[in-house]
Parts: structure tokens; C-alpha cells; sequence
């Protein structure tokens, strides 16, 4: 598996198709909450087993905090590491701009996930597409 920093528009395309499936399709998301306005500005990557396209997510710096965002991996790849790869480009991309901060909004289920790779709630639950969420946070040292 390999992680491509989108910049192409094939390359956003295929981030939005992993997006769609996760988030639209399994999730029942609607699409207009998923596909929002601040795609444009924020860095996109795609995760691709060979050729395919399994995951996606996006990175935005709000107030020198590096917000990810979007996060999602394809049923079939998941549980083999490609969420952590996720976390972790995003992160080495907002580090490289001098960000030591992140947050992000997790699905309450993926809690324990985002735990093993240093990060701590500090929201009490909140629904997000009808969904429930925590907000949470890590500090780089």
C-alpha cells in the first residue's frame, strides 16, 4: 500500500469515490454533509493498494492546529494498518509545516483506535451526521 498526497484531479476523485463508499454508502451520510465547503483547501491523500484506491482522508491548519479530517478506509482494507498509515501521513504533513498540534472529531466506535496513536478525548459525545462523535487531541513532542 502506498499514499499519494493528492495532486491531481484523478487523484481527488478517487479520494471522494473511498469517501462516498464509507461515508455515503455504508454510513448513510448524506452527501452534501460529506462533500463540504472546504475541500478546496484542505490537503488531500489517497491510500492505494496497487492501483485501487482503499482510503482517504483530508488535513486543514485552523489556528496552528492541524485538523484531520475525513478519515475512512474501505471495508476490505480494513484492520491491516491503513488507517494508521492515514494518521500518521497526515500528521508528517502538518509537521512539515511547522504544526504540533492535531485534532480531530472521532466515531465514538473508533475511539480506542485513535488512543494507540496518542490521542485523548476531551469532548463529551456529540452527534456529527447523526452520528456519535468526541472530539480529540495530540500534542507532538
Amino acid at each position: 500500500m502506498n499514499i499519494q498526497q493528492v495532486t491531481t484531479k484523478e487523484q481527488l476523485e478517487d479520494a471522494f469515490t473511498v469517501r462516498r463508499t464509507v461515508f455515503v454508502d455504508e454510513q448513510q451520510v448524506p452527501e452534501e454533509e460529506e462533500i463540504d465547503q472546504f475541500e478546496d483547501e484542505a490537503t488531500h491523500i489517497v491510500l492505494y493498494d496497487e492501483n485501487i484506491p482503499v482510503g482517504a482522508a483530508r488535513i486543514r491548519v485552523i489556528d496552528g492546529i492541524g485538523k484531520l479530517e475525513r478519515i475512512c478506509v474501505l471495508s476490505s482494507a480494513r484492520n491491516k494498518g491503513a488507517g494508521k498509515l492515514l494518521v500518521n501521513k497526515l500528521e508528517e504533513i502538518a509537521l512539515a509545516e511547522g504544526v504540533s498540534k492535531f485534532k480531530l472529531n472521532a466515531q465514538t466506535h473508533a475511539i480506542p483506535f485513535y488512543e494507540r496513536l496518542g490521542y485523548e478525548t476531551v469532548s463529551d459525545v456529540f452527534l456529527d451526521a447523526g452520528i456519535p462523535h468526541v472530539t480529540m487531541v495530540k500534542q507532538h513532542s
